[in-house]
């Protein structure tokens, strides 16, 4: 015969958790011996497993009750329940699993495998980190809004990279990221950006240089992601616009008058800013 806390250490549980299951009627209470104490049978020990091992299953004590009443048909047809949930319960944790896995691995979290390749080929040429990141979190939200326009998007990319012009605009930019606003190398760069989207959108139309197709909300949200990433790169769009074109995320080229208009308010607010110091 076995007392209490023999009983609760062969059933690998607490003292308070046969009490409990006491308490809650699973468990029976034997009477206590002439010393005062109660004392356990093997079966005892046998019945505590089961109820721990239900419990721990995930098994409310009310129909673990139940369970222990049951007949052994009952009680198999209940356990083969009990273990098809647990399966689906590991399979949820696996993928739970592999999304921690895709955090820990940065770029992979919310960006498809095609797009990743991308931005690790942008590291690959030396393009500034900053830079990467811009065009990650620019990314995120459009695989989010239109998964099945990536590989079309990639495709697009991939050929981009592909020309030197574009690759050099990267570089140039990422040499140009600490420099201050009035850096004579955002012009140039400005310069070289205006004359290649020129020479594509003579070369194969104006539906190459914008043909994402990106809703304008969208298309605002991705450029002030680049913008707070790659702060630089607000101040080359705006030199852009005065060489005839305008945007980050959706590039468009800007009318002659658009045109003429910005580069006289420009002038105007530099005029105005010299006048004050």
């Amino acid at each position: 015969m076995l007392s209490i806390g023999e009983l609760a250490s062969y059933a690998g549980v607490t003292v308070r958790a046969v009490r409990h299951y006491h308490a809650k009627s699973l468990l029976p209470e034997p009477e206590r011996d002439r010393s005062g104490y109660r004392r356990y049978d093997a079966a005892a020990v046998v019945q505590l497993i089961k109820i721990r091992t239900l419990a721990e299953a995930g098994v409310p004590l009310a129909r673990v009750r139940e369970l222990l009443q049951a007949d052994g048909k009952e009680f198999a047809a209940a356990v083969a329940d009990i273990d098809k949930r647990l399966r689906a319960e590991i399979r949820e944790l696996q993928r739970h699993r592999g999304r921690i896995a895709r955090l820990a691995a940065g770029d992979n979290l919310a960006l498809p495998e095609e797009v990743v390749e991308f931005l690790d080929r942008l590291r690959a040429l030396g393009v500034d980190e900053r830079i990467v990141q811009a065009e990650r979190d620019g990314w995120i939200p459009l695989a989010a809004h239109a998964p099945e326009r990536v590989p079309e998007w990639i495709a697009r990319k991939r050929e981009q990279i592909a020309d030197p012009q574009p690759i050099d605009f990267y570089l140039t930019l990422s040499q140009a990221l600490d420099r201050t606003d009035d850096d004579p190398q955002l012009s140039e760069l400005a310069d070289k950006l205006a004359a290649y989207l020129t020479q594509m959108a003579g070369e194969r139309g104006e539906d190459y240089i914008d043909d994402a197709d990106i809703e304008p909300p969208l298309a605002k949200l991705m450029d002030t992601l680049a913008f707070d990433t790659v702060p630089p790169a607000r101040r080359l769009i705006e030199l852009l616009k005065k060489r005839g074109w305008t945007g980050w995320t959706k590039v468009e080229r800007v009318s002659a008058t658009r045109s003429e208009s910005g580069t006289q308010q420009e002038d105007t607010a530099e005029l105005r800013s010299r006048r004050k110091r």
